[in-house]
């Protein structure tokens, strides 16, 4: 049974070793030479403008979840692709199924007024 986990055991002891080196190492070894331009905070190669505490609008969170749920969803449809010929007319009714389910939530959310950034 122990031979069955064994790579992964090995693995495991692998990334944890090399992360704590690379930490152990670079304390060790690394500048330690702090000046007010280098811990100053970094945008972009901008100088960074107002604060961090700023508040944002709850569309720009909502306009987010959205975003990330449609592109989650769009990734179902390569291995579809990938294996459209083998599912043959039974995976182009299911996808198609799974495309309208799809447009029917957009459209629901665009008459909602959640994609509207005022």
């Amino acid at each position: 049974m122990l031979g069955t986990y064994l790579p992964i055991l090995v693995l495991m002891g692998v990334a944890i070793a090399f992360g704590l080196g690379s930490l152990v190492l670079s304390a060790l070894i690394g500048q330690k030479k702090y000046s007010k331009v280098k811990m100053a905070p970094y945008e972009c190669g901008c100088d960074p403008v107002g604060t961090a505490r700023e508040r944002f609008s709850i569309r720009f969170y909502l306009i987010a979840m959205l975003f990330i749920l449609f592109d989650i969803e769009a990734v179902f449809l390569y291995p579809w692709a990938i294996l459209y010929k083998q599912l043959g007319l039974f995976g182009l009714v299911e996808m198609g199924v799974f495309i309208v389910i799809l447009f029917v939530g957009y459209i629901y959310v665009w008459k909602k007024g959640a994609l509207e950034w005022e």
